[in-house]
C-alpha cells in the first residue's frame, strides 16, 4: 500500500521526484563520515609520540594549518544535546581550563612549523561564547602568540553563539578579534518545541544579531536547525523556516536529530513519544529541500545549504569542498589541530583525540603530557577509502579516474567490493554511472551516508548501537 506524500503549499514544487518508501528503506543506521575511519575505530593503545610524529611529517609537507578549540562549558543544558560539555553557571571555572588549553599549545608547539599559515579558526562547544569579553581576548592572544594567527582576508574564523549568551557588543568584540564567520544556535522557533529541549530562545535575540552582523559586515552567517524535536510537525517546522528565511543567513545547517537516550543523558529528559514519527520527520526534511530551493539555496550535502554565491557552493562547484568535524568546509588541505577537551585532530594520515572527560585532560596537562587518549594512523587502504568517501560525500560523485591517479591503483579492481555493495542502489536509482564516474541522483544525495558505507570497511556489524540514523 503506498502512502501519500505529505502535503506542499501550492506555490512550492518538488526539486526531485520523491519517493517516501525508497527513502524509508534505505534509513538504516550509518555515520556521517566527518572522518574515516570514523572515531568508533580509533585505538587506545595510540600514544601522544604517534601524534608528535604525525606533527614532523606534516612539516614537510607545509600545508596550511586549521585551529579547532573546543570550550566545553554550558549554562544550561539543552535537552537534544550530544557533544561533550560541562553544565555551570559560574564564569570563573573557564580560567583554570585557559590556562590548560594554553599548556597544550606549549606542548604542541615545538612539533610544528609555526610559519605555516593558520587558514582556518573555530571555537565550538559547548558555548564558546561562555567565556566573558576578556577571556576570549586573552585565548586568541595565546593562540597567536603560540601560532601565529593570520590576517589575511581569505581566511576563515568562525565562531559557535548561542544567541542567549550574546550580544551586539559581543559580535563587535568577536570582529576586532579576527573572526569573519559566526554560527548561530537557533534549532526551533516554536516556543513549544523550545520549552521542551529546555532552550527558550525568542527570536528576537537571534534577529538582533543577526541585523548587527550584517551591519559589521561578516562574510557568512549559519544558522543551526533540528528536525525531529518533540512537539514539531511539518507544518510547524515550515512556520520555523518560513521566519528563518526571512533572516536571509548565507548558510543553513538542519540536522536530523538523532534520540539515543542510552547514549547521551541530557536526552532523558525528552520523552519519546514527544517525537514526530518517521513520516512526519521524512515531510519535514522534503518542505525543507523545497522551501530553501525555491529561496536559491543550494543543497550541499546531508544537512548543509548555501547560498550559490557562498564559499561552500563556490567550492563544491570547483571540486575543493571538504568534509572535517566541523562538517563541510571550504578550505581544503589544511592540517587539524584540535585543542582541549574531547578534541580531535586530523595531521597527515593520523587522527588523534584528546582525553573526553575533563578531569583526564587536566591530570595530563597537570603532568606535562599531551592529553592525546587514543587515535589511528591511516593503512594505504583507509587511505584510498577516505579519499573516496570524502569525494562522495563533497561532490555527489566519485572519479574512479581521479581516485586511480592519485594513489596508483586501478580503482574500480580495488574498490570490487564497494561497486558490489552499490549495484542495488543503482538499481534503485540513488546513483548512475557515466563513464568512470559514479554520481548520486537527487534522491541518491539525501542518501549520501548510506552510499559511503558501501566503501567502509571499518563498519561495525551492528551500527544502529553507535551512529543515528540516515535521514
Amino acid at each position: 500500500m503506498s502512502v501519500p506524500a505529505p502535503s506542499m503549499p501550492r506555490t512550492m514544487a518538488d526539486p526531485f521526484i520523491w519517493d517516501a518508501a525508497l527513502l524509508r528503506r534505505y534509513d538504516t543506521h550509518g555515520p556521517r563520515y566527518t572522518s574515516y575511519p570514523t572515531a568508533n575505530s580509533f585505538r587506545k593503545d595510540f600514544a601522544a609520540e604517534d601524534y608528535q610524529a604525525a606533527l614532523a611529517r606534516s612539516n614537510a609537507d607545509g600545508r596550511p594549518l586549521s585551529i579547532y578549540v573546543h570550550i566545553p562549558f554550558c549554562r544550561k543544558a539543552c535537552h537534544y544535546c550530544a557533544c561533550h560539555k560541562v553544565t555551570t553557571k559560574a564564569t570563573k571555572v573557564a580560567e583554570p581550563y585557559l590556562s590548560r588549553l594554553d599548556r597544550e599549545m606549549v606542548l604542541i608547539k615545538p612539533h610544528v612549523d609555526t610559519r605555516r599559515e593558520v587558514a582556518q579558526l573555530h571555537w565550538g562547544g559547548g558555548t564558546p561564547t561562555f567565556l566573558s569579553l576578556d577571556q576570549m581576548s586573552d585565548l586568541i592572544d595565546r593562540l597567536d602568540a603560540r601560532f601565529g594567527l593570520s590576517s589575511t582576508r581569505d581566511r576563515d574564523y568562525a565562531i559557535e553563539i548561542d544567541p542567549r549568551e550574546a550580544d551586539v557588543f559581543t559580535l563587535r568584540h568577536l570582529q576586532a578579534l579576527g573572526f569573519n564567520r559566526l554560527s548561530l544556535g537557533v534549532q526551533d522557533l516554536d516556543p513549544r518545541v523550545q520549552r521542551a529541549i529546555n532552550r527558550v530562545q525568542p527570536r528576537i535575540l537571534t534577529e538582533a544579531l543577526i541585523d548587527e552582523a550584517d551591519r559589521l559586515g561578516f562574510r557568512s552567517l549559519n544558522l543551526d536547525l533540528i528536525y525531529g524535536l518533540p512537539f514539531q510537525t511539518r507544518d510547524s517546522f515550515a512556520a520555523t523556516l518560513e521566519q528563518v528565511l526571512a533572516m536571509a543567513p548565507a548558510r543553513l545547517s538542519i540536522f536530523n536529530y538523532a534520540h539515543m537516550p542510552e547514549r547521551f543523558a541530557a536526552q532523558r529528559h525528552i520523552n519519546a513519544e514527544d517525537l514526530p514519527g518517521p513520516e512526519e520527520k521524512l515531510a519535514m526534511l522534503r518542505i525543507t529541500i523545497a522551501m530553501l530551493t525555491e529561496a536559491g539555496y543550494v543543497h550541499i550535502g546531508m544537512d548543509h545549504f548555501a547560498r550559490a554565491s557562498d564559499s561552500l557552493a563556490v567550492a563544491q562547484r570547483e571540486g575543493t569542498l571538504q568534509r572535517n568535524f566541523q562538517g563541510y568546509s571550504s578550505h581544503a588541505q589544511c592540517d587539524l589541530i584540535g585543542l582541549g577537551v574531547s578534541a580531535i585532530s586530523c595531521i597527515d594520515d593520523v587522527y588523534a583525540q584528546n582525553h573526553t572527560g575533563l578531569d583526564a585532560y587536566e591530570r595530563a596537562l597537570d603532568s606535562s603530557h599531551l592529553p592525546t587518549a587514543r587515535g589511528i594512523r591511516l593503512s594505504f587502504d583507509d587511505r584510498v577509502r577516505r579519499h573516496a568517501i570524502e569525494r562522495l560525500m563533497c561532490d555527489m560523485e566519485l572519479d574512479f579516474d581521479e581516485l586511480s591517479e592519485t594513489f596508483g591503483i586501478d580503482a574500480p579492481r580495488y574498490l570490487t567490493d564497494a561497486l558490489t555493495r552499490l549495484e542495488m542502489p543503482q538499481r534503485d536509482g540513488l546513483l548512475r554511472k557515466e563513464g568512470s564516474r559514479v554520481i548520486a541522483t537527487p534522491l541518491g544525495r539525501l542518501l549520501i551516508r548510506h552510499l559511503a558505507m558501501a566503501f567502509d570497511t571499518h563498519l561495525p556489524a551492528q551500527p544502529d548501537t553507535l551512529f543515528s540514523r540516515i535521514v
